[in-house]
């Protein structure tokens, strides 16, 4: 058997794989270049000076075909921007996943809203509609579903818990640009969806982000909350009309945007061949859980999860991860380690400037508790998954790489 690579032996690889840090796993160019140079010739860099955000905003809502996009400063915004039109406010509970960023749950304290967690389906990682409906009570106002990875969430029945409720449904699609659920694009099926352009996302200006929707209303109030609540429309005195923040994106990042907007699909079709080959080839080793896509779901694979039967190892995920790392093939343990509930912030309530606002609001006039067991199945699948990289530029050795690595530290850890 080989000698493991974090106990002295030859690694299975040693040259770098592609990677969205850098050119060598990122679309990105001429193209970019080209645009960049229009704007800085104009010299309007601010976005109501120049036409490159405006024009992405209009690019982007034909290419998901909604009706209008609202195109900010990060995905984190983004989703902000979406709980501010929802008229998300203080003594309100709005349900999200428990495996997911921060910039999901800033969106509703951000609110001053409080941040209900529902727990996962085992085998898709996205939110379990029945826990959701569990969840539910008289001061729910809206669900932030997260397409996890890539794959989307059980969209038809969140819906129909959403309707049946009374409340606003908003998409993270942070991590799933062109994901399908039964033929329709995540971001189009709620009442608003949401993106970001973060470095490592399909799309990426460096940091960025884009709300949609079809709601007239909603839209209208998302472009205020983005622009500090001002009513550009409205001569004579500055309009501020309601709170909002500036978000705006500039016309550097609109330029790159624009140009990154012409390629995100053949990114997704990349990604979907890589990821294929990287599921047939590790569908092979014993032990391992490749990614299980229901019928009717289309995968994005902005990451690529693997579950481990950790039971037929003798070792823990972290010391398999390590060891998978060593090897040469970048690989992360249980992507953010624990539900975000079991975070500091939520454990000991650290609200704004050390109080612990919005928890112990009079509006809200409830006491809630984050607590390990609130989400079973979202504790035990993150101490059983592993996630690898997929990138657009994998090629089939690249895949082989990967697979030789994780065959042979888990046949090393293999309980004989």
């Amino acid at each position: 058997m080989s000698k493991l690579a974090i106990f002295g032996g030859k690694p299975v690889r040693r040259k770098p794989l592609p990677t969205i840090s850098n050119r060598s796993g990122r679309n990105i160019g001429d193209e970019e270049l080209e645009l960049l140079k229009k704007v800085i010739e104009t010299g309007s860099l601010f976005r109501h000076s120049g036409i490159m955000v405006s024009s992405f905003e209009k690019e982007f809502a034909e290419f998901l075909g909604v009706k209008y996009a609202v195109a900010s400063t990060s995905g984190t915004a983004a989703l902000h921007i979406a709980t501010g039109a929802a008229g998300i406010g203080p003594g309100v509970e709005v349900i999200t996943s428990p495996i997911t960023d921060m910039g999901t749950i800033i969106s509703i304290l951000g609110q001053n809203a409080i941040p209900v967690f529902a727990d996962i389906d085992p085998e898709t990682y996205n939110l379990d509609p029945e826990s959701v409906r569990e969840r539910i009570n008289d001061k729910t106002r809206a669900i932030i579903v997260v397409h996890l990875f890539g794959l989307p969430a059980d969209m038809n029945s969140l819906m129909e818990v959403a309707e049946e409720k009374g409340l606003i449904v908003i998409e993270d699609c942070a991590q799933a640009y062109l994901a399908e659920y039964r033929g329709k694009l995540v971001g189009t099926i709620g009442d608003i969806g949401c993106f970001s352009l973060q470095q490592s996302k399909h799309m990426f200006t460096g940091d960025g982000g884009i709300t949609v929707t079809n709601n007239d209303e909603f839209a209208e109030k998302a472009r205020l909350f983005m622009d500090k609540g001002w009513d550009r429309g409205i001569a004579g005195p500055r309009a501020y009309v309601m709170l909002g923040f500036n978000y705006r994106m500039t016309e550097l990042q609109g330029a790159v945007a624009r140009a990154q907007l012409k390629k995100v699909r053949w990114v997704v079709e990349r990604r979907r061949k890589v990821a294929a080959s990287l599921t047939k080839r590790l569908s092979e080793i014993e032990g391992v859980e490749t990614p299980k896509i229901p019928d009717g779901y289309k995968h994005s694979y902005w990451l690529y999860p693997l579950k481990i039967d950790l039971e037929m190892f003798n070792a823990s995920l972290a010391e398999i991860v390590r060891a998978i790392s060593a090897e040469g093939i970048p690989a992360g343990a249980g992507y953010i380690g624990k539900p975000i509930y079991l975070a500091p912030i939520f454990l000991e309530k650290r609200g704004y400037g050390g109080t612990e606002c919005p928890w112990i609001c009079p509006l809200y006039g409830k006491d809630i508790v984050y607590r390990e067991g609130l989400c079973p199945n979202a504790e035990r699948i993150l101490k059983q998954l592993i996630t690898l990289p997929c990138n657009e530029y994998f090629t089939e050795e690249d895949v082989e790489d990967i697979a030789k690595a994780i065959e042979k530290v888990l046949n090393y850890y293999r309980r004989k």
